[in-house]
């Protein structure tokens, strides 16, 4: 029986004893009521009960039951306190019932539950209940609180304050009424009602409305409904007083109607000075909208007519007179500028500190116009408006003068729109100036007053830059090129117009502005040559190395008279097999004076003079009647030769290829022409069509330094080519670099993929050989093969190439490297 007895208090959640009645002692207990009390059963058996539990409802209790005067059904349910090991009190609920076992024999079940957590629950709640009854009486709103069907459970006092509630009605348990008030002190019953029943049949309804009460108090309500898993379980209701809001909004619509309707323009500014409102009026002369104005600084509107620093003048008069009158310059939010009368005034608080400012001004335009038309005829560019030579000239004679005279400095800046001839080919010169006129009002707007900006004609213009020095010249030209570098959109078409600067600082670059504006645009031409788009400053040497270059061109001219210039061969060798398949063609100049010159100093000059065309077509000729004679000799061997995009933009370079076959005997097969990525990419349609003629010759097509020039990769399948060349900058790297070796590989793979063949330029090493073939290369050349040489010299050099390979093979195989 005491084993069934064990295993049914075992299974119960709660502590439970199994105390026999004679001696009152602990006959069992379960592993709950060793957790409870942190004792072990077996610790407890055999135990007083009355040790466990000394409350004195339980002495009395179990001193009955030992002397057997409790009544057979004598039970305890009650809350009481029991001892913990570790001499703890614990609260607990307690159940003492006797159990009859049969054959006269009891026992009696004790049964605890603790009461700590529950405890703690409560108190915590309590706390929580009492913050947010805190909360809500600190709120300025007025709320109440009710279930779905109107019974009220939360109000706080502002609620009381808002609807003016008696006495009586303090009482929370009147519900009732409590809103027969509410609709009473309402203006509209039978409205408010309607809203209230709307409201009561809408149990998610949320939303706001406006009640208007008979004491003339206005209140805001809002209304939300009260969620709990998922359900409304009732509504929160909120009210706020905004009597007085709307008394001060009634009052501005009388003072608004003033500002709105006033024909002069009227400003409203903070005591930061920035705008917070401004009339039509305003928008008007300003050209600008309320949103574009407001949060600019006030003082940003206006400067001084004779460049001096206008807001301190404004603001003595502030101190003086508590407002300034006068004439001021307005920047117009077009960008355009005009003469008004200001009126502004300074609004103090009682400590005398500006809270804000009102500004009234108008337009004195046409009282200035016509003094300004006559000068403007006389010394404005007739297109921009700009100042014209004439007027740049008069004010840099005085800016000389004075410099002169106190050792000043000022700059000078030439400017020249970068291939601006493309918008007037294109789209037309009515276009084009009015590009020029948005471009003039651009670089004006980079510009201080005293600065001059000046049209020469054309795309070109000069600045002249009053006081300023190399950081200030430096500053000015860094605006242009960041303004003129926005898009510009007209007629619903977005471009990009560049701009080149040269800058020239008095007196070091010119002591007259003929001189100054020859050393900037000396300067401005530097820039053209090193690929526009930016700024620099005139350096003495510019002169002598544009003397250098006419040198070297009339020299180039020359050389070619002469016959100076000569052809060396590269071999281009397969990296499967080893064998020597074609040779490029490299020029070589040997002068007089200057000795060998290299291909990097020449060929720039060549190409920017046009010359390069000449020297192609003899680079052409030549390649070809020596790829002639190794055909001849039985050493068929393609040779590359290297196109540039001025020859092959020539109308007749087709027929120029085809003639040097004809009068050489070359197999076309044996012709490889190189061409850059940009040639492909300028004219699509024309270049494409050229390389179909080209390709219907017979000749090899390859792409040169593949990789360093435009990313679109369209041509490779729209375009006959055969060929890559895998540019050398990204094979010094090898095998090392990682970048290289991925650009290197992903070249090598779309190149098989499309089945064109891919030769790798400048390698030098074994190692850079080795991973070329493992990635699957087909070709290459490079000094570890040979450099360029005559053709003469090319058989020796080759074999001796062969030879040297060969035995670094084998030495590597020996090793067993």
């Amino acid at each position: 029986m005491q084993g069934v007895l064990g295993a049914l208090i075992d299974s119960l959640p709660d502590a439970v004893w199994i105390v026999a009645p004679g001696e009152c002692r602990i006959l069992m207990a379960n592993a709950a009521a060793a957790a409870l009390l942190g004792r072990s059963c077996e610790a407890m058996q055999g135990q007083w009960v009355t040790d466990f539990s000394p409350a004195p409802e339980d002495l009395y209790f179990w001193a009955d039951v030992a002397a057997g005067l409790a009544p057979e059904d004598a039970h305890i349910h009650s809350e009481t306190l029991v001892s913990h090991a570790d001499g703890r009190s614990l609260l607990v609920e307690r159940r003492v019932s006797p159990l009859d076992l049969g054959d006269g024999n009891r026992v009696y079940v004790v049964a605890l539950r603790d009461l700590g957590p529950l405890r703690r629950m409560e108190d915590r709640l309590e706390l929580v209940l009492a913050e947010m009854q805190a909360t809500l009486e600190s709120t300025a709103d007025g709320i109440l609180v009710c279930s779905l069907d109107g019974v009220v459970t939360v109000r706080n006092r502002q609620f009381a304050l808002l609807w003016d509630l008696p006495e009586a009605l303090l009482d929370p348990h009147n519900d009732a009424a409590l809103y027969a008030h509410m609709a009473r002190v309402v203006v509209n019953i039978a409205a408010y009602q309607r809203r209230m029943e709307f409201i009561v049949n809408t149990p998610l309804y949320q939303g706001t409305d406006t009640l208007l009460l008979r004491s003339g108090r206005i209140l805001e309500r809002v209304t939300r409904p009260q969620i709990s898993l998922g359900r409304s379980i009732g509504r929160v209701y909120s009210f706020r007083d905004i009597t007085e809001r709307l008394e001060s909004e009634a009052q501005l619509q009388l003072a608004g109607k003033v500002f709105e309707s006033s024909l002069d323009a009227i400003f409203i500014a903070d005591a930061q000075h920035q705008i917070v409102a401004i009339n039509p009026g305003c928008e008007r002369l300003s050209r600008t909208s309320e949103a574009q104005c407001l949060g600019q600084l006030a003082p940003g509107l206006f400067r001084d007519s004779t460049g001096g620093e206008l807001f301190g003048r404004v603001q003595r008069g502030w101190h003086r007179e508590g407002h300034w009158d006068g004439e001021a310059l307005h920047q117009r939010g077009d960008g355009s500028t005009c003469v008004v009368q200001l009126s502004w005034v300074a609004l103090r608080d009682a400590q005398g500190l500006v809270t804000q400012s009102i500004g009234f001004f108008k337009d004195l335009t046409e009282k200035k116009a016509s003094s300004e038309r006559i000068e403007q005829l006389a010394y404005s560019d007739v297109l921009t408006g700009l100042p014209n030579r004439l007027l740049l000239s008069q004010r840099v004679d005085f800016a000389l003068r004075l410099a002169e005279r106190d050792g000043g400095e000022f700059a000078i800046l030439f400017l020249d729109l970068d291939r601006f001839k493309n918008i007037n080919d294109s789209l037309g010169h009515l276009f084009g100036d009015r590009v020029l006129v948005e471009v003039g009002q651009r670089m004006l707007n980079c510009l201080r007053h005293v600065d001059t900006l000046c049209r020469l004609g054309g795309d070109e213009f000069v600045m002249y830059l009053h006081h300023a020095d190399a950081e200030g010249a430096k500053l000015v030209a860094q605006r242009v090129l960041e303004s003129l570098a926005q898009p510009f959109h007209m007629d619903g078409m977005d471009f990009s117009v560049g701009c080149s600067i040269g800058v020239a600082m008095y007196p070091v670059d010119g002591h007259t502005l003929d001189d100054m504006i020859k050393s900037a645009d000396t300067a401005m031409n530097r820039v053209k040559e090193r690929g526009r788009g930016t700024f620099r400053f005139y350096q003495p040497q510019m002169n002598v190395a544009l003397l250098s270059r006419m040198k070297m061109e009339h020299s180039l001219r020359q050389a070619m008279d002469a016959g100076h210039f000569r052809l060396h061969y590269q071999p281009q060798v397969s990296l499967a097999t080893g064998a020597v398949l074609g040779v490029e063609a490299l020029i070589r100049w040997q002068d007089p004076e200057r000795g060998w010159v290299s291909p990097g100093q020449f060929i720039p000059v060549a190409e920017e003079s046009g010359f390069i065309v000449t020297i192609g077509t003899w680079v052409l000729n030549e390649a070809v009647r020596q790829a002639a004679v190794w055909q001849r000799q039985g050493l068929a061997r393609a040779v590359s030769v290297n196109v540039s995009a001025l020859q092959f933009q020539q109308s007749d370079f087709v027929d120029r290829v085809a003639q040097a076959l004809a009068d050489s005997g070359l197999n076309p097969a044996l012709l490889d022409l190189e061409l850059t990525e940009s040639i492909l990419v300028q004219d699509a349609d024309e270049a494409l069509a050229r390389l179909r003629a080209l390709a219907g010759l017979g000749v090899f097509l390859s792409i040169d330094d593949f990789g360093t020039g435009y990313s679109s990769l369209a041509y490779l399948k729209k375009f006959p080519i055969h060929k890559l060349k895998i540019d050398r900058s990204f094979i010094s790297g090898l095998p090392d670099d990682e970048s290289d070796q991925a650009i290197v590989s992903a070249i090598v793979q779309m190149g098989r993929a499309l089945k064109l063949t891919v030769i790798a330029e400048g390698v030098e090493t074994l190692a850079q050989r080795d991973l070329l073939q493992s990635l699957l290369c087909d070709q290459y050349q490079g000094f570890l093969c040979a450099p360029g040489v005559p053709s003469d010299d090319l058989e020796r050099v080759i074999n001796a190439a062969r030879d040297r390979l060969a035995g670094v093979c084998e030495e590597v195989v020996e090793s067993g490297e």
